[in-house]
C-alpha cells in the first residue's frame, strides 16, 4: 500500500513539474491568431492591431490566420479543437453567442470549448447604402422598405454574422422585409455594397467609416444607443426612425478550453496592458471601436448573457435556424 501511495505521489509531482515547465517556457513557437472571417472586415482589422501587441508583449511572432466561412463557425471550430497550449488564439465577437442558437448542430460549443481571455472593446454597426439608392435618411430608408417589401438586397459577412443579425433585428422591430445576400466575410460584403451589387448593408462601424469618408457609400445611421464621436452628425436608428432598435458588437480574444490558467492569465495581462497603450487605443478609436478590456471571467459572463439574450431574439423574430 505504501509503495503504491508513493508511486501515485511521485506521478502527481511529475505531472505538476511537466505542466509548470510548459507554462514557464510559453510561448516557445509562433502563435496563431485565427480570424474567422475573410480579410478586410472589422474582426480582421481588430485582430491584426491587437495581435501585433500580443506579439510584442510575449516576445514572439503572432501569425494572423483568416479562416472565413459559415458565419465564422469554420474558423471557430478550428480554434476550439486546437491543442490547449496557448499557441492558438481566436478573435471573435458577439456572433459567437448568436451562433449558439442560430445553428442547430455545431461541431463545438462556444460556451464549453473556448476559454475567454480578454475583451477588446465594442462598436455599433452602421446602416450604409449605395450612393444610387434614392434615400438620404434612415426614416426615408424604412419608408422605402415598407413600400417595397423584399425588394432591397443587403450584404453581410455570412449567416449569423453581426451584419446579418443586425438587419434581422431591424426587420423584427420595424416590421420590414429585406433580401439577404451572404458573403464570406465583412470585407467582401463591404466591397459588394460599394460596387452597388447590393442596395445596403449594416456592417460593423469601423468597416464602413473609410468608405463613407471617401464618398463611396452613404451612412444613414448607427445602431448603438449613442451617436459615435467619430461621426457625431450621424443619428442613431432609435432616435431617427425606430425607437426600439439597438445593436452593439463586442470583440474578445479566446483560446481552446483546457489551456493552463497560468497561460490564460499571462495572455490576459498582456492584452489588458496593450489596451491601455495610447497608440493602440487611438488606432482602435480611429477604427470606430470603443477600447475596453476585461478579466477572463468578465468576458465569460458577457458571452453567457448574450447567448441567452440572442436565443430569445432569434426565436421571437422567427429567424431560420440552420
Amino acid at each position: 500500500m505504501t509503495r503504491v501511495f508513493v508511486r501515485i505521489v511521485l506521478l502527481m509531482v511529475g505531472l505538476g513539474f511537466t505542466t509548470a515547465g510548459h507554462t514557464q517556457d510559453y510561448p516557445n513557437r509562433p502563435i496563431r491568431l485565427i480570424v474567422p472571417f475573410a480579410p478586410g472586415g472589422t474582426s480582421d482589422l481588430v485582430g491584426r492591431m491587437v495581435g501585433a501587441k500580443i506579439g510584442e508583449g510575449l516576445g514572439q511572432t503572432v501569425v494572423v490566420d483568416n479562416r472565413g466561412g459559415a458565419g465564422s463557425t469554420l474558423g471557430t471550430h478550428l480554434a476550439a479543437k486546437a491543442p490547449a497550449d496557448g499557441h492558438t488564439l481566436i478573435v471573435n465577437h458577439v456572433g459567437l453567442a448568436i451562433n449558439e442558437t442560430l445553428y442547430s448542430s455545431l461541431p463545438y460549443s462556444g460556451l464549453k470549448d473556448l476559454a475567454p481571455i480578454a475583451r477588446i472593446g465594442s462598436t455599433p454597426n452602421a446602416v450604409v447604402v449605395k450612393n444610387a439608392l434614392p434615400v438620404k435618411t434612415i426614416k426615408e430608408f424604412i419608408a422605402l422598405a415598407k413600400k417595397e417589401p423584399g425588394r432591397l438586397d443587403y450584404g453581410s459577412g455570412g449567416v449569423g454574422s453581426t451584419g446579418h443579425l443586425s438587419v434581422a433585428l431591424l426587420e423584427y422591430v420595424a416590421g420590414v422585409k429585406f433580401n439577404h445576400v451572404p458573403f464570406k466575410g465583412g470585407g467582401p460584403s463591404m466591397i459588394a455594397t460599394v460596387a452597388g451589387q447590393v442596395h445596403f448593408a449594416i456592417p460593423a462601424f469601423p468597416t464602413a467609416v473609410p468608405h463613407v469618408k471617401a464618398g463611396r457609400i452613404r451612412m444613414l445611421a448607427v445602431t448603438g444607443a449613442k451617436r459615435s464621436p467619430t461621426m457625431p452628425d450621424v443619428p442613431t436608428v432609435a432616435e431617427a426612425a425606430v425607437p426600439e432598435y439597438e445593436f452593439d458588437s463586442w470583440f474578445g480574444i479566446f483560446t481552446p478550453a483546457g489551456t493552463p490558467k497560468a497561460i490564460v492569465s499571462r495572455l490576459n495581462q498582456v492584452i489588458v496592458k496593450a489596451i491601455e497603450m495610447p497608440d493602440l487605443r487611438q488606432q482602435l478609436a480611429r477604427a470606430g471601436l470603443n477600447p475596453e478590456s476585461s478579466t477572463p471571467d468578465e468576458l465569460g459572463r458577457i458571452l453567457r448573457d448574450d447567448t441567452a439574450k440572442w436565443a430569445k431574439v432569434i426565436k421571437a423574430a422567427g429567424i431560420p435556424i440552420n
